[in-house]
């Protein structure tokens, strides 16, 4: 007689009578334990909840996303409400001069140096120098050079770096500049954040002054926020700062991130109220470009 495997068993029409005789009662019982381990199984599968949701934050890219971490984690990005120049109250605020400890100063030149290696890559920027307004600028660009470096020796290996003097020097070397020379080069600005767009304007002044050509530009966060309109209705569609140094000087302005991306990318990091507080910041105040 041909046996029936015991996993088709369960689903078998009823043993005729001639064959019954051939279930001893431990077989009866391992079957019944079996169709019993079975259905278990099936429950369990059935009523198996749901993976949960992805988190945001694992959308950006990995730079992104870690260097979103660390801001957070180093209280560089806060929630609350903070006054601007501008006289908004704002419910978040950037401020890189925070990335003053090693492992944040490491995850700031990382993504400074991965987010200008993927213009590089993609045509966006090609530059020689990196330059680094003062204050703030300075750290920024001596970390972001040797970040280059590492990540992308074959492109950065020699790159500099240079920096301003806000007060002239009238001794030793003198001059307005710190480091390599910008006559005749192509100079990539680094800095954490467009406001107004005053400081900007004045480093590409300087940098013009020395003979350089400016690349482009390269922040930590674009608030894709709409400047004060003049009459003071912040109702009326305005362009942001970064929009309009686009527009004036006619170079690629870079952001590691952008107000979406934080928004994206927050969530479950900080409390639901802060997200909304900041969507409904950034539905007032977005910017028209």
């Amino acid at each position: 007689m041909r046996s029936t495997p015991l996993a088709h068993l369960s689903s078998c029409p009823p043993t005729p009578r001639a064959f019954r005789g051939i279930f001893t009662r431990s077989s009866r019982e391992r079957l019944f334990t079996f169709t019993l381990t079975n259905r278990e199984v099936t429950s369990t599968k059935a009523n198996k909840p749901n993976p949960p949701e992805m988190s945001t934050s694992e959308h950006l890219p990995p730079y992104k996303a870690d260097f979103l971490k660390a801001a957070i984690d180093g209280k560089i990005l806060k929630f609350g409400s903070f006054e601007l120049k501008s006289k908004r109250v704002s419910p978040y605020f950037f401020n890189a001069g925070d990335f003053y400890r090693a492992d944040l100063l490491r995850a700031l030149s990382t993504a400074y140096a991965s987010t200008i290696i993927e213009a590089h890559n993609n045509g966006v920027l090609n530059f020689d120098i990196v330059f680094g307004p003062a204050y703030k600028g300075i750290p920024l660009a001596t970390a972001t050079t040797d970040k280059l470096a590492q990540l992308d020796p074959a492109n950065f290996s020699k790159i500099c770096y240079s920096f301003d003097r806000k007060e002239a020097k009238d001794h030793g070397e003198g001059g307005n500049i710190v480091g390599a020379p910008l006559k005749g080069k192509r100079v990539l600005v680094v800095d954490d954040v467009v406001s107004a767009g005053t400081a900007k304007r004045e480093a590409i002044d300087k940098i013009r002054k020395e003979g350089g050509e400016v690349a482009g530009i390269v922040v930590a966060l674009d608030r894709q926020e709409k400047l004060p309109s003049p009459d003071g209705d912040d109702s009326k569609p305005m362009p942001s700062a970064i929009g309009e140094l686009k527009k004036e000087y006619g170079i690629p302005i870079i952001a590691i991130l952008t107000l979406d991306d934080i928004l994206n990318g927050v969530k479950g990091l900080v409390s639901e109220e802060d997200v909304k507080r900041t969507e409904a910041y950034r539905a007032k105040y977005k910017a028209s470009d």
